[in-house]
């Protein structure tokens, strides 16, 4: 589960694993294909008065396509995630912190996978180094051979 109580870290670090499905709201919405559900595991503790730190891994394989060839190719994702969340107005201003309400009973660690699994994502991806990619004129795989086109002059 991805929400914590924030009583509970009053008895110290919380433990904290989920596997997200693809239905699960942290992954809904995002321009993202995945193979499989994606495993959390982390730990969230308390560093003062209403402060929350976060270190956890996401792990699952990613379906992307190669940009010369537009294949889909499996790519195994992994973000390491250190996060601070705050009840403290001044630190809303901070891009790395995530702001919390001064009555807020949970830390919702959702958003903090969704902005992680979106900066771990590769932009670029190749099926292979020496993928032809596709002809610019008639747009057939060059990895299977020549397409037939007659070479520009």
């Amino acid at each position: 589960m991805l929400v914590v109580d924030v009583r509970r870290l009053h008895d110290g670090p919380v433990l904290t694993q989920a596997t997200l499905s693809p239905e699960d709201a942290a992954r809904v919405g995002l321009d993202l294909s995945f193979a499989g559900p994606l495993a959390v595991d982390g730990r969230l503790q308390s560093t003062g008065e209403g402060e929350y730190f976060w270190h956890a891994t996401v792990q699952g394989r990613l379906l992307a396509e190669c940009r010369r060839c537009l294949e889909r190719v499996p790519v195994t994702l992994e973000a390491e995630i250190r996060v601070l969340f705050s009840t403290d107005p001044d630190a809303a201003d901070d891009p790395g912190v995530y702001p919390l309400a001064e009555s807020a009973s949970q830390v919702n660690l959702g958003q903090a996978v969704r902005e992680e699994l979106l900066l771990a994502a590769p932009a670029y991806v190749l099926c292979r180094e020496d993928c032809a990619g596709l002809c610019p004129q008639c747009g057939a795989d060059l990895n299977a051979g020549p397409c037939g086109c007659s070479d520009p002059a």
